[in-house]
């Protein structure tokens, strides 16, 4: 008896492998948006997060060009060495590359570049392996969600998910209700993961998205310029990477 296609597992964690093809594209693509604006910055990102990085790309979508991702593919892009490199004194910003990083091209001038991102550091939900920036303590009571203003209490429904996540919750008048306080989390520990949902079932935000530039590149001198300022923490680098290849939009 023939097995039945609906059995079929299908995983889906795998991810296609870019082609020679698509690879060397994505390179050609760096290599022109080199040639066509007066800086390339090269940035490092803290808490990464999809979203925020798709909203940088938004912002400057006419003004700008980011590429994030797989740093080897930008190197090669770029030249790492100086008979290689694309143009003059890119192979000085090539070897920086590592880590997560991400390269930046645009015609804006240095100072509106650092002063943008100097105050676009939107909150967001810290992840498992995060430090808690401060103690979380849930008073007794109904269990509060902060996603609303002002705050509502959790539905019924969601209390197996509340208790499963170790609150000790019992329903009062169809409300997950908790008899004494709970302690959420600590100061300066790590996150567990069931920490970190309840954090964001709660709506308790506890990092930021932050894009640290290291460095620029100036087509008309052909100079890489160091940028100074706060390095991100390890904790902030350590969560895990969210861009396989190289995107660029």
């Amino acid at each position: 008896m023939p097995r039945s296609k609906r059995q079929k597992l299908v995983s889906l964690t795998k991810v296609a492998k870019k082609t020679k093809e698509q690879k060397g594209a994505l390179i050609t693509d760096l290599q022109q948006n080199a040639d066509k604006w007066k800086y390339c910055w090269l940035f490092e990102v803290g808490n990464m997060r999809n979203a925020h990085l798709k909203t940088v790309r938004k912002l400057w979508k006419d003004t700008a060009r980011m590429f994030f991702g797989r740093g080897s593919v930008m190197a090669k892009a770029l030249g790492t060495t100086e008979a290689e490199e694309h143009r003059l004194g890119l192979h000085n910003l090539s070897k920086q590359i590592g880590g997560q990083v991400g390269l930046f091209f645009t015609d804006s001038e240095p100072e509106e570049v650092i002063e943008w991102f100097k105050h676009f550091q939107p909150a967001d939900f810290a992840r498992s392996g995060n430090l808690a920036i401060r103690t979380v303590i849930l008073p007794a009571g109904p269990v509060m969600q902060h996603h609303s203003d002002p705050p509502e209490p959790f539905p019924h429904n969601e209390e197996p998910q509340l208790r499963k996540l170790g609150l000790r919750t019992t329903m009062k008048k169809g409300v997950p209700t908790l008899e004494m306080p709970h302690t959420l989390c600590e100061k300066g520990k790590k996150l567990t993961s069931e920490q970190a949902q309840l954090l964001k079932l709660t709506g308790e935000k506890m990092v930021v998205f932050r894009v640290r530039l290291r460095a620029r590149w100036e087509a008309a001198s052909g100079e890489v310029v160091e940028v100074t300022g706060e390095d991100l923490s390890s904790e902030e680098l350590e969560v895990e990477d969210e861009a396989d290849e190289v995107m660029g939009e």
